[in-house]
């Protein structure tokens, strides 16, 4: 009879061991899921914005366009993009304008940011040798 209650004891360490184990885990299994993000683009510039892009913070692994075809943000108008993707805390959001010319920022994943561009807003032109 003794040695049952043994093999009991056994099992049933081993399952508070197999449910902490999976406890500890869980952290680990939420940052490695995917996260989204929401960003409001307010056009306040002159500038049309043409097309719409993301990137990792620190490369020039652009995404497609992001809006839809013929969507394109006037001056003073908005596009709200929902649901972006993130696999890192931060996006870099890419707009170019009627010019070509780029125009950046960065969002924290997990937030719903507003990037709010205006004719003061940098923008990259290409220009130089």
């Amino acid at each position: 009879m003794r040695h049952f209650d043994g093999r009991r004891h056994n099992q049933r360490l081993i399952i508070i061991c197999v449910a902490l184990l999976a406890i500890a885990s869980l952290p680990m299994q939420l940052k490695a899921r995917a996260t989204s993000t929401s960003v409001n683009i307010v056009n306040n510039s002159s500038r049309e914005i043409r097309n719409v892009y993301l990137s990792h913070v620190n490369a020039d692994d652009w995404s497609g366009d992001l809006l839809t075809e013929g969507n394109n943000i006037t001056p003073n108008h908005s596009v709200s993009l929902n649901n972006i993707a993130c696999d890192q805390a931060q996006v870099k959001v890419i707009a170019e304008d009627q010019d070509g010319c780029f125009l950046s920022t960065v969002v924290n994943c997990g937030d719903q940011a507003t990037w709010t561009i205006t004719n003061d807003t940098a923008a990259d032109c290409g220009s130089g040798s």
